[in-house]
């Protein structure tokens, strides 16, 4: 129950203008919409990236919703689902990535393209005698989160392997040779991802508190890529000579232009120098609103990207503010604006922005929390604010370049600070609103998201909606 029920006002107007939209689904659950359902499908499974959605849900709406193939656009494209799913079915993909780590993930699936399994496994057989007679000439360069992370046994064989890889000619196998130990460091580490930060097994150097944490079975180098390699080749293998083309038979890809194209850096900047009407169909997902700190769930991963500490911070600063330690982005958009003569543009997502109740209203409720130190952290009204500042410029952007009757399919969570559950679904889809969009669904998942413990002790247990929003340009 609410201690402020008389600050739910706007955001209950808004749910009765929207809930004739809101229909529960069926035939969409929670493995649809996580990493689950891509565990074990071929080509989606080298890397686990949890935050991503499945590629049958890609195929879900796009052959639901636009069956004849055009130009596809994820803004935030993760792993690549989105790009790889669209480009088996014939579109033309494109996406952004800020992130190194997907950036990474999305390059080397590209080079698969261009490799044959047997040539792979004749590049890589023979990395194994080769690691005993060199001396690495480069190390794996920690942050000082990840300090400790290996066995010394452990780190000299990934080094060794690393720097072997580095000598192989051909650039396309060098880039999966080396993608497969990127694959594997939270196996062979003594951390498991977990929410917003890495948990350290007992076993590890570091100085822990708590109660030790036993992450079980912890693979040797060599066993682990051998594993992760044998994946790889098997996907190569069952997919004959283009292996990312799935469902196109040979006639098909002749006549079709898959092309894959990937823009490296932050949406924000990148969405508005997209040409207007360019894209028939945009699927993706941000980062939700719940404190989630990328840079520190795949920090060992942007540590053997060569990231170092002033990089992650400056990372950490240009993600979609999601975190309790990012800052504001008002004034840094501004001037960008101005300095693509986009001016009018940005007083336009503001006045949508200001001019949304229930949003209003989450912000007031927040900032009344945090005056009675009932919020877990004095930064989440600010993270709250900035990120749906931030969502509207997306949403405008995205309105923009989709094309006329083209459709936006987006999966978010819903989320809840202090006990005030803050209705993302609704509030991105009124902003949608103001961009032309109409709000056709808001499917939601049979089965919500829990409060957290924390939450649950004060507030009692309770289920927030997961959603997918279908949204279609006016």
């Amino acid at each position: 129950m609410s201690i402020f029920e008389d600050l739910q006002k706007h955001r209950n107007l808004l749910y009765v203008k929207m809930r004739d939209r809101l229909e529960t689904i069926t035939s969409i659950n929670r493995r649809l919409v996580s990493f689950q359902a891509n565990k074990h499908v071929p080509l989606y499974r080298w890397f686990k990236y949890k935050e991503g959605f499945s590629s049958a849900l890609v195929q879900y709406f796009l052959e639901n919703y636009h069956k004849t193939p055009g130009r596809l656009l994820d803004p935030f494209a993760g792993m690549g689902t989105t790009l790889f799913a669209g480009q088996e079915l014939g579109w033309q993909s494109v996406g952004i990535e800020l992130l190194p780590v997907g950036a990474y993930a999305i390059s080397s699936r590209e080079a698969a393209k261009h490799i044959r399994a047997n040539d792979l496994k004749n590049a890589f057989d023979p990395i194994w005698s080769q690691m005993e007679k060199t001396v690495p000439e480069s190390v794996f360069q920690h942050l000082s989160i990840t300090k400790d992370a290996f066995t010394v046994e452990t780190e000299e064989q990934l080094n060794r392997y690393t720097n072997a890889c580095n000598r192989i000619a051909d650039e396309n196998l060098k880039t999966i040779l080396k993608f497969v130990a990127f694959s594997v460091l939270e196996e062979i580490s003594f951390t498991r991802k977990d929410g917003q930060y890495l948990r350290w097994d007992y076993r590890s150097q570091r100085q822990l508190s708590g109660k030790p944490f036993d992450k079980g079975y912890i693979p040797s180098f060599e066993e682990a890529v051998k594993n992760k390699m044998q994946i790889i080749l098997d996907d190569l293998s069952s997919k004959g000579d283009l292996p990312l083309f799935g469902q196109l038979d040979k006639r098909e890809r002749g006549k079709k232009d898959c092309s894959l194209q990937l823009h490296e850096g932050s949406c924000l900047e990148i969405l508005p120098k997209l040409e207007n009407q360019s894209f028939d169909f945009i699927m993706t997902s941000p980062p939700y609103c719940n404190r989630y700190d990328y840079t520190r769930t795949y920090a060992l991963e942007l540590a053997y990207l060569n990231c170092n500490n002033d990089d992650i911070k400056i990372l950490r600063q240009s993600l979609l503010s999601c975190t309790v330690e990012n800052k504001e982005k008002f004034h840094d958009l501004e001037k960008f604006y101005l300095s693509v003569n986009k001016a009018s543009w940005f007083k336009k997502v503001n006045k949508v922005y200001d001019s949304c109740p229930a949003m209003s209203e989450v912000n007031e409720v927040l900032d009344e929390l945090n005056r009675k130190n009932l919020l877990n952290n004095t930064n989440i009204p600010r993270m709250v604010k900035n990120y749906f500042l931030e969502m509207c410029f997306v949403i405008s952007e995205m309105s923009r370049v989709l094309k006329s009757q083209g459709y936006c399919v987006m999966v978010n969570d819903n989320v809840r600070y202090g006990g005030e559950e803050i209705p993302v679904d609704l509030i991105l889809s009124s902003f949608a609103e103001g961009f032309e969009f109409d709000v056709q669904k808001i499917f939601v998942l049979p089965q919500g998201k829990g409060n957290s413990s924390q939450q649950m002790g004060c507030y009692g247990r309770s289920e927030i909606r997961k959603c997918v929003y279908l949204w279609q340009k006016k």
